[in-house]
């Protein structure tokens, strides 16, 4: 059995928040001098990092992360490579060659974007979320009128950077799906699928937050 792929975004300080959002603060709380053990205050974005939005975040009925159930998100995964370079998105019809290759997303599926930007832009540069890759309104679409359950992108955003309107990440609310992102490292995925683990904080109504995520 090959080791699990780390998919996972470190969270530090130095992470870049997304636009308008607080930066990550991690503060030491007890230290082994002091208290004779360590533990730390944790400060930060539920949209931090790698992590998970739900359907909450755009759309005010929608299910809050603690109430996602866990088959969404763990599971097989579809894989789509598409990279992609600043201001430019997903088109449905990437998916749709996808879908022409290796079957017709079912319901309740799960997809992985491969952009390769966050393997491209630092993360804690000033210019990963500027004209950052997302899906395009017709591929949002698609994937809500599929009714997936999960749609991940190694990108800050479903939407591209700079989307003021946010059509991918209502879509995708509408529709019931997940959306993972600020992925990395989908090239260590070499398959066409891979089991999937996407295991965020069950915070009690809020409307993301961090996960860890792998691919076995």
């Amino acid at each position: 059995m090959r080791a699990p792929a780390d998919l996972t975004m470190r969270i530090s300080p130095s992470l870049a928040p997304f636009p308008g959002s607080p930066p990550a603060h991690l503060v030491p709380w007890a230290s082994h001098a002091r208290d004779g053990y360590a533990l730390e205050l944790v400060a930060m974005s539920t949209h931090t990092g790698t992590h998970v939005d739900a359907p909450l975040h755009f759309d005010p009925r929608g299910a809050s992360v603690d109430e996602i159930p866990p088959p969404a998100l763990v599971g097989r995964a579809r894989i789509l490579r598409a990279p992609k370079g600043r201001g430019q998105s997903v088109r449905a019809a990437e998916l749709e060659s996808l879908e022409a290759l290796s079957g017709r997303l079912e319901r309740g599926s799960r997809l992985l974007v491969e952009t390769r930007w966050s393997s491209r832009e630092d993360p804690a540069g000033p210019r990963y979320y500027d004209g950052s890759p997302g899906l395009a309104p017709d591929a949002a679409r698609l994937l809500a009128r599929r009714r997936v359950a999960m749609v991940g992108i190694d990108s800050p955003s479903v939407d591209p950077g700079g989307s003021e309107r946010f059509p991918a990440h209502r879509a995708l609310a509408r529709a019931g799906a997940a959306a993972v992102e600020n992925l990395c490292n989908l090239r260590a995925v070499r398959a066409g699928e891979a089991n999937v683990a996407v295991l965020p904080l069950p915070l009690v109504g809020a409307s993301g937050a961090p996960a860890r995520a792998v691919a076995l």
